[in-house]
Formats: C-alpha cells, sequence, structure tokens
C-alpha cells in the first residue's frame, strides 16, 4: 500500500465497512433535491448510523461551495467540506484523497443528516 491508515495500523479490527448502498438514496433541503443516486457507497463505522457517500455526478455541485473547514480521520484521512449555497455550512464532507484502505469513498460527497433530510428508497 501506498498510502495506508495509521488508525488501522494500529487497531486492524476497526470496524468501518462499506458498500453499495443497494438503494435508492435521495437528499432533499427544504423540498429542494440536492442529490439522487442509485450508486451511493453505504459506510457503517462502528456503533454510528450509516453514512451514505454519493458521486459527484449524482449531486448538484452548483448549490454546494467548498469551505475551509477540515478534519482529519485516522482512518479515513482528511475531509475538505462544502457549504449549501444559502443553507447550512459544512453539511457535506467528501474524502478525495483518503488512505488506501478506503479509496471506495475517495471524491464521493456524504451529507450531514441533522442538516439536510436523507430519504433511502424508491419513493
Amino acid at each position: 500500500m501506498a498510502n495506508p491508515a495509521p488508525g488501522f495500523k494500529k487497531t486492524p479490527r476497526s470496524h468501518i465497512v462499506t458498500r453499495p448502498a443497494g438503494k435508492r438514496v435521495r437528499v432533499t433541503l427544504e423540498g429542494e433535491v440536492l442529490a439522487d443516486s442509485r450508486d451511493a457507497i453505504e459506510m457503517k463505522e462502528g456503533t454510528y448510523p450509516s453514512a451514505y457517500y454519493i458521486p459527484r455526478a449524482d449531486v448538484n455541485m452548483k448549490r454546494l461551495q467548498r469551505t475551509l473547514h477540515s478534519t482529519h480521520c485516522p482512518y479515513k484521512g482528511d475531509a475538505s467540506y462544502y457549504s449549501i449555497v444559502n443553507g447550512p455550512e459544512n453539511a457535506v464532507w467528501s474524502y478525495e484523497q483518503p488512505y488506501d484502505e478506503m479509496l471506495d469513498i475517495r471524491d464521493l460527497l456524504a451529507f450531514y443528516p441533522n442538516k439536510v433530510a436523507i430519504a433511502l428508497g424508491d419513493d
């Protein structure tokens, strides 16, 4: 591996699982569709609720504005953030250069469920 995660090296049994969501993931804000995808990746991390990572092609990128905010995870890498234009700040995150173990989520976008509505299924 060229860029292994230090978190997995330290605790190799850490429970982070990624897999195709297998269902439609739709993100809205006050009724406006921000993302609609059948190609999302579901991430289950320990006891946290699942996070859904959506391809940028399925996101209305014109509604997002990159911010200077960033965070670091020893398992995933450095996260970049986006605010929703005329909406919540830092509501979206992305791992643009994740560690090797997390390449499934590279360049995908995840939305905070407390800042937008996330609906699963075909409805």
